[in-house]
């Protein structure tokens, strides 16, 4: 029974044992770390980066990814702001906000699951294009003036924070119980692994890889907003490096960069790993801006780990 959660677990358990080591040597260092108005901080900035990450997971699996998620997400905050400073109900601005996301999604998915231009290729080209066009829209003005009622979605910060969080958990646990129970979640592994064979098998790739990518801006689209409603003002740069976030996020979680083997669990591992090391830094009491530095470290041996692991089990890579 071991050996069988070891083998099938054994990226997320590795990536776990990271982040409690972690946890444990700045515990060690800063008690203070463990305060709950640190932890809550940690959580509720981290809630978009999660969102983002459950996308760009099933993105991964299926052996594509998205580098112009960062851009979507600016995209859309703006249009966030603007439409609350327009009077636009909170009822309104959830779903307008997942088309607003949707479409985007699914012009990247019309270019590589239907044109079949390479993912890489063509997020980077709308990764420029969309930041640009924001850049000229906006004059690199942030939007400012924003109603009471959107901050928050007028909860207060104390319950609209937890509405945050609670939001990002709740996806999470659905999309993990959707990859693995749902017809169309293994399907994704299974385009992952091998396209060729999948489509043998009855499966339609193209139709697969437009689904995801148009989900993927959906999820981008909701994580805008609710990062947007939790400031005063929303700036036209917002989402800058998400991509890397994300990306980082599902890797070290032990989603293979080559498809087919990915899990959401290992995924809020890693979003949380990413994610507590610059705090971490802080209250070790060392510079911060070695979180660019620390991270790619964990990137770096998140991705020697994954060949070791795969030489250790004789898995092909």
């Amino acid at each position: 029974m071991k050996s069988v959660i070891w083998s099938r677990y054994k990226r997320e358990l590795a990536a776990a044992v990271a982040y409690l080591a972690l946890l444990v040597a700045v515990g060690a260092v800063a008690p203070s770390f463990y305060s709950a108005a640190n932890l809550r901080d940690l959580l509720v900035n981290n809630a978009p980066v999660l969102i983002v990450a459950t996308g760009m997971t099933m993105v991964i699996i299926v052996r594509e990814i998205d580098i112009s998620v960062g851009s979507q997400f600016a995209v859309c905050s703006v249009v966030a702001g603007l439409l609350a400073k327009a009077g636009a109900p909170i009822p309104l601005l959830i779903p307008a906000l997942i088309a607003v996301g949707a479409a985007m999604g699914a012009l990247n998915g019309w270019l590589i699951g239907r044109l079949r231009i390479p993912s890489i290729i063509a997020t980077l080209a709308m990764y420029v294009a969309w930041r640009d066009a924001l850049r000229w829209a906006t004059q690199g003005a942030w939007v400012q003036g924003l109603p009471d009622d959107f901050q928050w979605f007028g909860l207060g910060q104390s319950r609209g924070q937890w509405l945050i969080v609670a939001a990002a958990i709740a996806l999470l646990v659905f999309f993990a119980w959707a990859l693995r129970n749902l017809r169309a979640g293994r399907a994704l592994y299974a385009v992952g692994s091998q396209r060729e064979a999948a489509r043998l098998l009855g499966l339609n790739p193209s139709a697969l890889v437009f689904g995801v990518f148009t989900l993927m801006g959906a999820l981008v689209g909701l994580a805008a907003l609710l990062n947007a409603v939790r400031f005063a003002t929303v700036p036209s740069n917002a989402g800058t490096g998400l991509e890397l976030k994300a990306i980082a996020s599902v890797v070290v979680g032990g989603t293979a960069i080559s498809g087919g083997r990915g899990t959401l669990i290992g995924t809020l591992i890693g979003t949380a790993l990413l994610g507590t090391t610059g705090t971490a830094l802080t209250f070790a009491g060392i510079n911060p801006f070695w979180e660019k530095a620390m991270q790619g470290a964990i990137i770096l041996v998140a991705l020697i780990s994954e060949v070791a692991l795969g030489r250790l089990t004789h898995e092909p890579r």
